[in-house]
């Protein structure tokens, strides 16, 4: 196939699809990303890069961007939610020197890839909603809101949890609630805080809190678990006397944070499978997904842009790499390599979820079991996850 002078439609402009832009426009591709807001913005708050990403932005000639753009990342502490004491420390900086390890804001992130897929000629269109998508003909069709239709040779769908190009492709599924929901807030922060990303845990919820914009923010998410259903999304806004309510037996430092609290929005955590297919080959078209739209991931592993950013850069390397006649192969080596890898993420950010809400007898005995190991072997929970962390995509 090769992408130089190919033309490519990408649907949806947020991470996964303008970093897919510019990594395929870089290599020669004729660029087209569809999104139906009107205007780029991003609502959500705080997200974390960890190194198998950072390689990624490195490898599309991002790296001054993103560390312009975040702070670096020197500790992960895992604390007693109730009295605030630390039960083990993952320090970054000692164990992991050199690695890319950053906080930065969503919209940061989102600003960043916008220029960086605009340098590289993208032709981005906004108020562009799709309504379905049809692999029915030779090539892939898209409805659009509007009753228009338009055909694209080489379809890529980063559309996220409700992605159309993912239904045309597997179908539709229902998600599951996972009977967890979480809260989102931006609070001040002093810049002389260390950069360390704090999770206090506590039986059936948890708090995760870093700073950003330079330690002027502090980024804070605040799960509960719940029977309640919650809808599913980003946008519906509550009370934060409810987050204080919710976390009130808590440590003075939690209780600290969330007393800032003036602007907060509630979501319901659901479980999506990852998809059973990512790749379609048509007559005279091909279809693909990646991102969100694949592999939709609990945030408790803070795994969704990194493994989207993977995504990225192997799917835009197989499409240019293969021949005409090698696209069909190219493109299941692709699906075979990343399916499982994302499965595997997947599933250990469900674990994680557990493990920061254990009750009763099990939580001290778990707590001691981590303090212990972080004193006899303080590398050791940190390497657990080297399968992630120390994975480079980019083959550098």
């Amino acid at each position: 196939m090769g992408l130089n002078g190919q033309q490519v439609t990408v649907v949806g402009a947020g991470i996964a699809g303008l970093a897919l832009a510019r990594a395929l426009a870089l290599r020669g591709a004729k660029v087209t990303v569809l999104e139906q807001a009107d205007a780029i913005r991003e609502v959500g708050a705080g997200l974390q890069i960890s190194p198998n990403g950072a390689a990624v932005l490195q490898a599309l000639g991002l790296g001054p961007a993103l560390e312009a753009a975040s702070v670096r990342a020197a500790a992960v502490e895992l604390r007693d939610g109730l009295d605030g004491r630390i039960v083990t420390r993952l320090d970054l900086a000692k164990l992991r020197p050199g690695e890319g390890w950053h906080f930065l804001h969503r919209a940061d992130l989102i600003g960043l890839l916008l220029d960086g897929a605009r340098a590289a000629g993208v032709d981005l269109r906004l108020l562009q909603k799709v309504a379905s998508v049809d692999l029915s003909g030779s090539r892939p069709r898209l409805v659009m809101t509007t009753g228009a239709e338009t055909e694209a040779g080489l379809l890529l769908g980063t559309d996220g949890l409700h992605s159309p190009v993912r239904a045309a492709l597997t179908g539709k599924v229902a998600p599951f609630f996972t009977h967890q929901i979480a809260w989102r807030a931006l609070v001040p922060c002093d810049p002389a805080e260390p950069p360390v990303a704090e999770v206090h845990m506590g039986e059936g919820r948890h708090v995760v809190s870093y700073p950003l914009r330079g330690g002027t923010l502090r980024n804070i998410v605040a799960v509960e678990e719940r029977r309640q259903w919650v809808e599913e999304g980003w946008s519906l806004r509550d009370d934060p006397i409810e987050l204080r309510l919710a976390f009130e037996s808590f440590g003075p430092r939690v209780r600290g944070w969330l007393e800032q609290v003036t602007d907060v929005w509630l979501w319901g955590l659901f479980r999506h499978p990852v998809a059973k297919r990512w790749h379609r080959m048509l007559p005279d078209g091909v279809v693909a997904i990646a991102g969100d739209a694949a592999h939709p991931t609990l945030p408790f592993l803070a795994q969704g842009a990194n493994m989207a950013l993977e995504d990225v850069w192997t799917l835009a390397a197989a499409l240019d790499a293969a021949g005409d006649d090698q696209a069909t192969a190219a493109l299941a080596g692709w699906e075979r390599a990343r399916a499982p890898r994302c499965a595997r993420i997947v599933e250990a950010a469900n674990r994680n979820a557990r493990a920061y809400h254990l009750s009763g007898p099990l939580r001290p005995m778990a707590h001691a079991a981590l303090r212990l190991a972080g004193r006899a072997a303080p590398g050791l929970a940190l390497s657990r996850y080297d399968w992630i962390y120390r994975f480079d995509p980019t083959g550098a």
